[in-house]
């Protein structure tokens, strides 16, 4: 079954890997950009990198962990502020302007998608953040009753194509939600 995916968000993540010991997770026998290891792992003495391909840490009990840049926290004031931009409904219809949608974490590039969908929820963000990657993007020109029923089910025939689980999508709707209304807050206060 494997060991969870865990990423965190941070707008500064080297602030948060200077306060503990990590080794970095290897990528294709290079640096992972985002996985580290906060346990002890055989490591590279002159790269300090993990010496087992990230894909195979399961095998060893490894539990390697995400630690993300996510730009968009350092204009966040505060817990309150964060909690607020996540509680407010935003426009939804801002989702439909390519001006507006090329300034969104995430969904830049991909404002025609967005105007074909017109999600008016998370769940239906989240699943159109599905529907951007590979294995998913076959569901674009479905409806959303079909997309629903389909968007999470695991690909049975290419293991590699890449997918969204519902847990990141949701966790990156969320993001995008906040994200969204940060932007209106800032063009208002810009007024």
């Amino acid at each position: 079954m494997g060991l969870p995916d865990i990423d965190i968000d941070f707008a500064d993540r080297a602030q948060a890997l200077k306060l503990f010991k990590h080794v970095p997770a290897r990528l294709k026998n290079r640096k992972h950009n985002t996985g580290v290891y906060f346990h002890k792992v055989p490591s590279n003495p002159f790269t300090n990198i993990c010496t087992v391909e990230h894909t195979e840490a399961d095998e060893h009990e490894f539990f390697k962990l995400d630690l993300l840049n996510v730009s968009i926290y350092k204009d966040i004031r505060d817990d309150d502020h964060l909690k607020e931009l996540m509680e407010r409904e935003p426009i939804w219809e801002l989702l439909e302007h390519e001006d507006f949608v090329e300034k969104v974490f995430h969904l830049n590039g991909h404002d025609k998608l967005l105007k074909q969908l017109k999600p008016t929820s998370v769940e239906q963000l989240a699943a159109t953040l599905a529907i951007i990657r590979p294995a998913k993007r076959h569901l674009q020109d479905k409806g959303w009753q079909t997309i629903m029923k389909e968007v999470w089910i695991k690909p049975i025939n290419d293991n590699k194509a890449y997918y969204f689980k519902k847990a990141h999508a949701v966790s990156y709707a969320m993001v995008v939600v906040v994200h969204m209304n940060l932007l209106c807050e800032q063009l208002h206060s810009a007024d």
